[in-house]
């Protein structure tokens, strides 16, 4: 990455001087306050700032329950209004049914009273009734029918049945509206705040990027949208419907026996407490959890987008204990929380159960005293208070989980709203400012001072004055660091100056629109970021509206045209991920074309042709600088030939202007500038400016250009921009010169089109295509944690098993209270209570059990299926990287998303599963053993019930699939946007970008809507089926009672067992949606996991051969990239190089030089030919041994967000490099007085990218990091192209002394840089055409020859 989009700050300490970056890039999202270039008191200080803003973001409150609502419409509104009554509608069943069910139970107590009654017991009905006393049995048993009202039982119970049904059918209805309702509010909301929220990051300031971390924003957008579309869709509802029964049964309660509710109702305080407790507790570690995952995955898009980098250095081991580093402290973090929600069921049950034993043994006191006439209470009457407040309870504790999603989501759209709601200092949407008509192109920039908001304490320009007058070309030069960078930024107003003012037709820039002006500029700078859409796509970019011959035109004026016509698809060309599938000097000339296309009245060019090639260089320059005249342009330029002709130079030195003038006049000067183009010149070169000088001609550049190439641009620059769109001699021009090499391949193009769309296709159906794994094979993955996952099943399976025998002994009870003896009614009703507390005992700590251990195994889960993933995806090799569906953005989703989401088939959703079969399998058991008509009758209702889940699970599976997939394409857009957001600022592309991320999501969005009715109607199935079995059970156990076939506790004991059973599958319904997205997640990992990679670089496959590389021969290599089969790269290409000597490879961009280097690191293979190091097929060697013998330093090195000695250690990841080891390296590359001079030295930390240091300083490093593991071939990648004048010659001398003794493969656009390697190979539409050293292709005037007079 190169030095011009990035200033350096000149600080001095008592040490020395130094440079360090002031952290400003494209690429850029993440600002670390370490390495900080200010002296050691202020960094200390803004260290603290730092933190302090970091507590402040962390210490954002969470957003009120009613404000999550705050982007809902009217529409949705009234829909979660109207689900909100319905789920009220549908609490209320459950207490009406209970006074049903009391009546209901006074018939059944009752007429077994009756029918018991004989001469032992006839007392006990007189006592209850002294107005039967003395009357015979018959008599008495007629009479107590009338005063017991159960003179018609079976009339009784059908009433029973009948009311139940009708409450079955409103249950249905009403969880039917509230479910849908809710979740189309929500989804509506989520949706339209996912569009809302990259709207928002994408118009602030650019000042914001580079003081906030934005790393995390995948995990923010998919992960924190999805906890808050949680906190307010139907789990409002299910809350409501849940917290609608507790309070009405509550109320149910008091007013059908006031005394015993406020017993039970005592044991409240205490449960609220414990329960208020715990759950601040669990929302505190939640938090906490949240911010550790975030860490993490800014560290996983850190080496997943250098992820060349890493596999060149061996570094994926490292990376992967990094990245594990960070998930042990959420893991923790994780398994704290699932304690505490063990201990917070467990004691909840405890003192539920504890109530029920005392609601019991008062409560048949109660009824024993109101049979002697002291009370009201009848057995009916015990039941509604017991049901109402055990129900009540229960629904407590249903209600819980989704309290813990409220306050998550709550958390979660504090963060969010914080960001859509912020208002841009400098917004580029805003329709603010003054529009003017015309622009004329006049800049000044009048007594500018200015400081990056990152480093407010480093001033950067001090008292900038500088006037660019209309149509004139203004070139800025200096040393990397001297505020050339700031002056083009500030013109675009990426920043305001914090003092001075910036004018654009003597307005201040301030007054005017912004985004109109960024319309008038045309901006190119050093390292163009392309978008991963079409060529076409990205020229238009420029200016909406163009026509395709306006794009054609555009990319004629570039140079680009030649080479796009010549791709399969020509302007329809995928350019892939920032770019990545085409070479740096086409990249750059599509930028151009981008920036042309646009007709800009401004012209920035910030450092535009470094990057090329020397013919695409020579021809590009001379197409601008012909098109920028009647232009105002500005250039900021290294190479100071190519601004010899600028109307004036100003020179920058720390901050000030210090020269200006023409190129004679400063020349003349003898001054800044005069020793910056200097140090630049041969000293052939050199004399021939001396004689210039003193003859006073007009010194230019007369470099040679091809006749070709001249020709063009002498046709495209006479004619006018807007002519070209409309100029086809042009075009024709282009073709004829280009028809016979197209031709010569056009046959093979052909032959492969059938195979390369076959191949698209099967790779788009893989990517659709997943397997749902197993829970046994997911729970196998979980296998080193068994005793835990064993104990989380016995305390499944024993919670499971509690709610069965509180049927029994519920039944016991009731069968107790028709006893008329009160001695033996008052031992029963003891005893029941004691087994009551018993039962409590072990329900709590089964659930403590249950919640504990499945937590536990499925944190270690979570925690170890991400590392897995993570090493999975650094093991595959590179062209899986470079396929579209395996972007940075979507492997950082998946990897956050994914692996969260498996968790959702263990923990507490497996013990959810578990309890629930153990309560259908003990209650079936139960009922049939009781009375096998009543359950033969009863169990038909259990698969209605299942039928239920599945269809639920089903519809919920292939919604997820859809969600996951197109969040994950809108995902790669929004992030590609952030990641690029200088790009799309200059380009004032803000609101296109925001529109195609919404437009990505309206598919998905409406068919989550149509999916909605379903979910809804399946829920209200399944919660209204345990309605209906009750109403069947009791009407037919009323009858099996009436005709004397059974008595009526097994009709309760089988009802309750059922009931429950039931209802308990019901709420594992309510988790299928979770369920289902971790089966769907679980198929993606699995299928990554089990995926074997091309390329195998595990350390046991392959030979290690002994002694380091001694030849490196690559015979009639052949090769086409995975993702573009079709486009032939190396056609046939043989060379060789031998031990100590060097290979210097040149060419036109494109022409496959950079692929062999990649081959030589084994990111790729031939796919025919052969390369072979030391006579062995490069296939059949070790791929670890093969790049450790390999030391890479490339055009644009990547360094990590780690100290600069971490950085440089990280050359050799076989083991510990000793400090002695990296000063010495750091030594050999020139970087050690540097590093000596900063305040942390070698502990400096060099931030995201290396941003913090400038482009020498980061090669210098990169070359540092290279020599450390003593590699046997040195491979440099336009090691210097980059740079400035001063930082090359620094980095070359570094690189020669590193390559004595060395074999070296060296890349270079600059033929002055190899003239002295052994052999010089010229490459050529991907074979080698010529080979020699200097002297002998320079007499060959060839291929070598022209470059070189070309790049003189």
């Amino acid at each position: 990455m190169g030095a011009k989009t990035e200033d350096n700050i000149n600080g001095t300490n008592t040490t020395g001087t130094y440079n360090v970056k002031n952290g400003v890039s494209d690429t850029k999202i993440n600002m670390m306050p370490d390495g900080d270039d200010s002296k050691k008191k202020g960094k200390k200080k803004k260290d603290k700032e730092k933190e302090g803003d970091e507590e402040d973001e962390n210490k954002l409150p969470p957003v009120p329950m009613s404000q999550l609502f705050r982007y809902a419409n009217g529409k949705e509104k009234c829909l979660t209004l109207l689900g909100f009554i319905a789920a009220l509608i549908a609490g209320l069943c459950m207490p009406a049914l209970f006074i049903l069910f009391g009546d209901v139970t006074n018939s059944f107590v009752y007429q077994e009273m009756i029918n018991s009654l004989d001469n032992n017991s006839i007392g006990y009905a007189w006592e209850m009734f002294p107005q039967l006393e003395n009357l015979s049995l018959e008599d008495t048993r007629s009479n107590l029918t009338v005063l017991l009202d159960v003179d018609d039982f079976f009339q009784d119970i059908v009433r029973f049945g009948i009311g139940t049904f009708v409450i079955a059918a409103i249950q249905l209805v009403c969880g039917y509206i509230f479910v849908t309702t809710m979740n189309y509010a929500a989804e509506g909301q989520v949706y339209r705040l996912r569009g809302n929220f990259l709207k928002s990051i994408l118009r602030q300031e650019i000042g914001w990027f580079d003081t906030h971390q934005t790393n995390d924003f995948a995990s923010r957008v998919t992960e924190d949208l999805n906890k808050m579309q949680e906190g307010i869709g139907e789990k409002v509802g299910m809350f409501a419907f849940f917290m609608t029964i507790f309070v009405a049964s509550i109320i149910n309660a008091f007013i059908h026996g006031w005394e015993l509710t406020l017993i039970i109702l005592s044991a409240f305080p205490v449960l609220g407490i414990t329960t208020g407790v715990i759950a601040k507790i669990q929302s505190n570690l939640s938090s906490v959890e949240l911010k550790e995952y975030a860490r993490a995955g800014s560290i996983a898009e850190e080496v997943l987008s250098s992820v060349r980098t890493v596999l060149s250095f061996g570094g994926e081991h490292k990376e992967v204990e990094r990245y594990e580093a960070n998930l042990v402290h959420a893991q923790r973090a994780g398994v704290k929380r699932g304690l505490m929600t063990g201990v917070g069921m467990g004691m909840m049950w405890l003192i539920i159960y504890a109530a029920y034993a005392l609601a019991f043994w008062y409560g048949t006191g109660l009824i024993l005293d109101s049979r002697k006439g002291d009370g009201d209470y009848d057995p009916g009457k015990l039941l509604i208070v017991f049901f109402s407040v055990l129900m009540g309870a229960m629904n407590v504790g249903q209600a819980s989980p989704y309290m813990e999603a409220f306050s998550v989501a709550r958390g979660a759209a504090a963060a969010i709203f914080d960001i859509v709601e912020r208002k841009s200092a400098i917004d580029p949407t805003s329709n603010d400012g003054h529009k003017p008509n015309t622009v004329t192109g006049n800049i000044e920039l009048r007594n500018v001072h200015f400081s990056y908001p990152s480093r407010p304490d480093v001033p950067i320009l001090r008292g900038i004055n500088l006037k660019v007058e209309p149509g004139q070309t203004v070139a800025l030069v200096g040393s990397s660091g001297c505020g050339k960078s700031t002056c083009i930024q500030l013109v675009q107003r990426f920043y305001d100056p914090g003092q001075g003012s910036v004018l654009v037709d003597g307005q201040d820039v301030k007054s005017l629109n912004l985004g109109w002006v960024r319309d008038q500029i045309g901006v190119v700078g050093q390292e163009p970021v392309l978008f991963a859409t079409t060529i076409a796509e990205n020229i238009r970019y420029g200016r909406e509206g163009v026509s395709k011959a306006d794009i054609e035109a555009a990319a004629q004026e570039a140079n680009a045209h030649y080479f796009i016509m010549k791709l399969p698809k020509q302007y329809e060309t995928q350019v892939g991920e920032r770019g990545a599938q085409i070479s740096g000097g086409q990249k750059q000339r599509i930028a151009i074309a981008r920036a042309l296309v646009r007709q800009p009245r401004i012209l920035l060019l910030d450092e535009a042709t470094s990057a090329l090639d020397n013919q695409s260089e020579a021809v590009v320059q001379q197409a601008l600088d012909k098109v920028r005249l009647g232009r105002t342009t500005m250039v900021v330029a290294h190479r100071l030939t190519t601004i010899r002709t600028a109307d004036k130079i100003v020179v920058f030195d720390e901050g000030q202007i210090v020269e200006e003038g023409s190129h004679q006049d400063l020349m003349a000067l003898r001054g800044h500038y005069y020793k910056l183009v200097t140090a630049q010149l041969t000293p052939e070169q050199l004399n021939k400016a001396h004689d210039d000088l003193r003859s006073g001609e007009d010194s230019t550049d007369s470099d040679a250009v091809s006749d070709i190439s001249q020709s063009l641009v002498d046709e495209l620059v006479n004619m006018p921009p807007v002519a070209l769109s409309r100029a086809p001699s042009v075009r024709r021009s282009i073709r004829r010169r280009s028809s016979t090499r197209s031709s010569k391949r056009r046959s093979r193009r052909t032959k492969k089109k059938t195979t390369h769309n076959k191949k698209e296709k099967d790779d788009d159906d893989e990517d659709d295509d997943y397997d749902p794994v197993p829970v046994t094979d997911i729970l196998k993955m979980n296998s080193s944690e068994w005793p835990y996952i064993v104990g989380g099943i016995i305390g499944s399976a024993v919670q499971g098993v509690t709610i069965p025998l509180y049927a029994v002994m519920f039944g016991d009870v009731l069968g107790s209270l028709a006893t008329t003896d009160e001695e033996t009614a008052k031992k029963e009703a003891n005893l029941y209570s004691i087994l009551f507390l018993v039962i409590g005992i072990i329900a709590a700590f089964s659930m403590f059990l249950q919640a504990y251990m499945f937590s536990l195994s499925g944190e270690l889960l979570t925690s170890r299926l991400r590392k897995l993933t993570f090493a999975a995806m650094l093991k595959q090799e590179m062209g899986w990287f470079d396929e579209t569906k395996n972007s940075v953005g979507a492997l950082c989703s998946r990897l956050s998303g994914d692996a969260a989401a498996v968790q959702g088939a263990t923990g507490s959703r497996v013990g959810t599963v578990v309890q629930a079969i153990t309560t259908l399998g003990t209650s079936t058991i139960m009922v049939l053993v009781f009375d096998w008509r009543l359950g033969l009758v009863s169990l038909p209702f259990i698969p209605f019930v299942l039928a239920a889940v599945y269809l639920q699970a089903k519809i919920l599976m292939g919604q997820s699939v859809t969600e996951s997939k197109i969040l994950q394409d809108a995902g790669k857009i929004a992030i590609e946007s952030i990641t690029n957001i200088r790009t799309v600022a200059s380009l004032h592309k803000e609101q296109h970008f925001a529109k195609m991320y919404s437009d990505a999501l309206y598919g998905p969005h409406k068919e989550a809507l149509k999916k909605s009715h379903l979910r809804g109607f399946t829920f209200g199935f399944a919660q209204c089926v345990p309605f209906m079995a009750y109403a069947t059970t009791i009407l037919y156990g009323g009858h099996l009672v009436d005709v004397g076939i059974i008595t009526y506790d097994i009709v309760f004991k089988v009802a309750e067992a059922l009931i429950l059973g039931t209802m308990m599958v019901g709420q594992a319904v309510a988790f299928a949606p979770n369920y289902s997205k971790a089966k769907v997640a679980a198929g993606h990992i699995f299928k990554l996991l089990q995926r074997r990679p091309a390329i195998d670089s595990s350390p046991g496959v392959g030979l290690r051969l002994s002694g380091p590389i001694s030849k490196v021969e690559m015979t009639e290599g052949q090769f086409a990239y995975p993702t573009r089969p079709d486009t032939a790269i190396l056609k046939g290409l043989s060379l060789q190089v031998g031990l100590g000597k060097t290979l210097a490879l040149v060419g036109a961009s494109g022409c496959g030089k950079s692929t062999i280097i990649s081959l030589l690191e084994r990111f790729y293979d031939l796919n025919d030919g052969t390369l072979n190091i030391n006579d062995q097929d490069i296939q059949a060697v070790n791929i670890g041994w093969t790049r450790g013998e390999l030391g890479l330093v490339s055009q644009e090195p990547v360094l990590f967000d780690i100290t600069i000695a971490e950085n440089i250690a990280y050359g050799d990841n076989t083991r510990t490099v000793t400090q002695h080891e990296i000063t010495e390296a750091a030594k050999q590359a020139n970087i050690h007085t540097f590093i000596e001079s900063l305040p942390e030295k070698y502990r400096t930390r060099v931030g995201s990218k290396g941003t913090q240091l400038s482009g020498g300083q980061k090669q210098r490093i990169a070359i540092a990091r290279a020599l450390i593991r003593n590699p046997s071939v040195l491979l440099l990648d336009e090691a210097t192209s980059a740079l400035d004048t001063e930082s090359e010659k620094v980095v070359q001398e570094a690189l020669e002394k590193a390559q004595a003794g060395r074999t070296s493969i060296v890349i270079a656009h600059r033929l002055s840089t190899i003239q002295g390697a052994d052999t010089i190979a010229v490459v050529d539409g991907g074979t080698v055409v010529e080979t020699g050293t200097h002297t002998q292709l320079m007499d060959m005037k060839g291929h070598y020859y022209s470059l070189y007079q070309t790049n003189r």
